[in-house]
């Protein structure tokens, strides 16, 4: 600060004021390679991302040929001696083919949680009728079986990908007919408009879920039945999944004794 008058203040000294030409030249050349590293790590993650995904597509079809073979073999010794050796080896064989048929199992929904955003489909308006009725065709022979009721209102458009909708319906009907109680499952599929978005919801009339867990069924290969009931572990975790892909979001309420609703959304296709 330049001196003056007694009492008075003065003209603080530009280089007071301001930083130097260096500092602000030292600060850009900062700001410009942290920039350039944040990109280079971005880069590094999103081709992590896909070699993982590729490496999981490979090791899924480099093991379904050898489980295809022991489930071949598994089921030509079942088929030959059945009957004709002690109880023991027909329960050896038969928990063989449970363990195949488990594995092929674990290997297809690996691949499907994490390929839940295919390079070459993109979203665009998907009817959910459309979608519902697709998924119920492929849950038709579990839906029977178990005695099944589906219901649902009116669905509307929306944005997202067909083929990953499909999948996130089938896979929750199918949960409703799984984790069913004493009565014959009945599910409703509905719908509400909230703003630029439609909130879905699931609902069926099971056991329901401890409130506890209501985040812990989300999360990969966590399963709160452990093996009283078949399955990988990954079917909601990849419904979550598929559908924060889609830009929208996962939850469910329930409670015992109640049943459970689950709830997504997805952005209307208008």
């Amino acid at each position: 600060m330049r001196p003056g008058p007694a009492g008075t203040r003065t003209e603080m000294d530009s280089t007071d004021r301001n930083p130097s030409e260096s500092e602000i030249e030292r600060l850009r050349r900062a700001l410009d390679a942290e920039t350039e590293r944040r990109l280079h790590v971005e880069k590094q993650l999103e081709q992590a991302g896909v070699d993982f995904e590729e490496f999981i597509s490979m090791a899924a079809h480099n093991l379904r040929e050898p489980l295809r073979v022991v489930a071949s073999y598994a089921q030509l010794m079942a088929e030959t001696y059945s009957g004709r050796l002690d109880s023991d080896a027909d329960s050896h064989l038969s928990t063989m083919q449970d363990g195949v048929r488990s594995m092929q199992s674990l290997l297809t929904d690996m691949v499907e949680y994490w390929a839940t955003d295919p390079a070459d489909s993109q979203p665009s308006p998907t009817d959910m009728e459309t979608a519902l009725r697709q998924a119920l065709l492929v849950t038709d022979k579990q839906l029977t079986e178990a005695g099944a009721t589906v219901t649902h209102d009116p669905l509307p458009a929306v944005t997202g990908q067909f083929e990953i909708l499909t999948k996130v319906l089938r896979h929750l009907i199918g949960n409703a007919v799984k984790f069913r109680g004493a009565t014959p499952p009945r599910i409703h599929v509905s719908s509400r408009r909230e703003d630029l978005e439609y909130v879905f919801s699931v609902e069926d009339n099971g056991p329901g879920i401890d409130p506890a867990f209501r985040e812990r069924i989300f999360d990969v290969f966590k399963r709160l039945h452990g093996k009283e009931f078949p399955g990988t572990g990954l079917g909601l975790a990849f419904c979550r999944k598929a559908i924060e892909r889609q830009g929208g979001r996962m939850w469910v309420e329930s409670k015992i004794g109640a049943g459970a609703t689950f709830c997504f959304t997805l952005p209307a296709a208008d």
